[in-house]
C-alpha cells in the first residue's frame, strides 16, 4: 500500500486552496477545524468504524461529524464525505498535519517543541520562544512538555532542527567521551 504521507498529500493541497480561497482570516479557523478532524480520525474507535465494510460511507461520515465540536462548513463536509467514500478518512491525520505545514510556510512560521526537565510558563517561556524566534529568523508555534528524565535543561525540536541542552544529553555526551 502507498505511504500515507503520498496519500494525503494532494487532499491536503486541495484543501488548503480551499481555505486559502475563503481569505487569510478563515486559514485560523480551518486550521483549527482540520486538525480537530485529525484527532477524531485518530481516534481507534473511529478507524474501526471507517474500516469496516459492512459499514456504510454514509454512516461513518454521519458519526464522524456528530463527534466534531467546531461547525462544518459546506466545504469541508463535502471533504469529509470525498475521504470516507474513498476510504481515506484514516488517512486525516496525516493530511491535517501537511495542511498545518502548508499553513505555516504560508505565514512564513514553524511549530516549535519544547521538552523541559521542569514546567515552563509565563515570562520564561516567553523569553525562550523569543530567542528560539531570534536564532531560527521565524515566528514560532510552542508546544511544550515535561519530561522529568531531562533531569534538566530543555530540548527543542524545530522542523528537523534539534537543539538539546539537557543535563541527560550533556551527561550522555560526557560518557561517549569517556568510553571513547
Amino acid at each position: 500500500m502507498a505511504e500515507t504521507a503520498t496519500i494525503a498529500r494532494p487532499y491536503a493541497e486541495a484543501l488548503f486552496r480551499v481555505a486559502s480561497e475563503a481569505g487569510a482570516g478563515n486559514l485560523g479557523a480551518w486550521s483549527e477545524l482540520v486538525s480537530e478532524m485529525g484527532q477524531v480520525a485518530a481516534n481507534p474507535d473511529m478507524k474501526a468504524l471507517a474500516d469496516d465494510p459492512n459499514v456504510s460511507s454514509q454512516k461513518v461520515v454521519e458519526v464522524f461529524l456528530s463527534v466534531l465540536k467546531n461547525p462544518v462548513n459546506d466545504e469541508a463536509l463535502r471533504f469529509v464525505n470525498l475521504l470516507a467514500e474513498n476510504n481515506r478518512l484514516t488517512v486525516l491525520p496525516e493530511i491535517a498535519e501537511q495542511f498545518h505545514a502548508l499553513k505555516n510556510a504560508r505565514e512564513g512560521s514553524s511549530d516549535v517543541e519544547i521538552t523541559s526537565a521542569f514546567p515552563l510558563e509565563g515570562s520564561q517561556l516567553n523569553e525562550l520562544v523569543a530567542a528560539l524566534e531570534r536564532k531560527f529568523g521565524r515566528k514560532l508555534h510552542a508546544k511544550v512538555a515535561v519530561d522529568p528524565s531531562l533531569i534538566g535543561g530543555v530540548s527543542v525540536k524545530v522542523g528537523d532542527e534539534v537543539l538539546d541542552t539537557s543535563v541527560r544529553a550533556r551527561l550522555a555526551a560526557l560518557q561517549a567521551t569517556l568510553t571513547a
